[in-house]
Formats: structure tokens, sequence, C-alpha cells
């Protein structure tokens, strides 16, 4: 983060801050262009993970994408990762055993993923809620376009048994039509 929203996030001056960065008191680098970025602690100063997860081998490219976003996201949040997941499942398996590592270490105390759906279809907020009793947590960097949660699971119901239906490549024409239709009509009706 830069230094002006780290001084007013711990309740300091900018002046003061900069004093900090000065006297070598903070984890923190300038850029060319002479803006501070202090790193920004995590959970305790625990480690950080960076999760993608695609359905298929042939979306290997798009997970490779997924984690070059993730990269660039800690980058300009000031966040060092310590590991970086890939993991080929579909997001209604719940017998990830990559995504299960990482929740089950302890010392992973912020795990990074580009969509809600990429760590779980269902139940988002009970991992939430469950890494944060553990004093950890997950963040999402893309949220959904929907506001409506309801909505956002439907359609990924839908989705993921079209794409049984149907075929992958043919579900995602199939998903958007589908969207487009249950938002138009919880639009007029809701």
């Amino acid at each position: 983060m830069k230094l002006s929203q780290y001084a007013q996030k711990i309740g300091v001056t900018y002046k003061t801050a900069y004093r900090m960065f000065k006297r070598d008191e903070l984890d923190a680098y300038q850029l060319p262009t002479g803006t501070i970025v202090v790193n920004e602690p995590v959970a305790g100063g625990k480690q950080v993970a960076l999760y993608a997860r695609v359905a298929s081998h042939d979306q290997k490219e798009d997970a490779q994408r997924q984690l070059q976003r993730l990269r660039d996201y800690a980058a300009a949040n000031g966040y060092r990762v310590n590991r970086e997941v890939l993991e080929i499942a579909s997001g209604l398996n719940d017998q990830r055993p990559k995504f299960g590592k990482l929740l089950s270490d302890r010392q992973i105390g912020l795990i990074l993923v580009e969509h809600k759906d990429r760590a779980t279809r269902f139940g988002f907020n009970y991992l939430v809620l469950l890494l944060e009793a553990q004093g950890r947590r997950i963040e999402v960097i893309n949220e959904s376009d929907t506001k409506d949660e309801l909505v956002d699971d439907f359609v990924a119901l839908i989705t993921s048994m079209a794409a049984r239906i149907y075929g992958k490549r043919q579900s995602k024409g199939r998903a958007a039509q589908i969207r487009q239709c249950v938002e138009e009509t919880y639009a007029v009706d809701g």
C-alpha cells in the first residue's frame, strides 16, 4: 500500500510515516516515480498464498493468466507471496488436495483468489468465518458483477450442470444466456 494509506491506517501523519521510512523502521521500498510502497503485514506476519483453479487441463493457459493477475494484485498491495498453488479440479469437487493443504496450513495467513468460485462454488462465507476464527483470511480480488448472491449461486449451479450435460465448450454460452434470463426475470420480479 502507499505510504499515505499506511499512515492513515496506523493513525499517524504522512510526515511521521515518512520519517519512519527514512529511519528504516518500515518494510517498504521506493519506486522510481518516488512513490513509497509499504509491504502490508498479513495476519500476524504469516505467509501469503495465491490460489488459482481451473476445471480442466485444456484451461491451463487460463490458470497461468489467473496466477499472473494474482501476482500483480499482490505486488500492488505490497504482499510478499510465499506460495503459489495451481489446481485443476471442478469447483463443485470438495476433494481438492492442494486447496485442502492451503486451508490446513496455519502458516498461511492470507489466501488470494481471483473470484469466490475459484475457492468454492457454495459456502464461501463459511470459509471466511472459519479462517477468521483462526486469525487468517481469504481475499477475493474480483468481486462479482451481480449484487445478489442468490443469482450468483444459481448461475454457478446451472453453469456446472450445463457443462456436464452439453460439454464444456458450449456451457459458457449457455450459462451466459441463462444468467441474462435470470437477471432479467429477477429485475422484473425483484
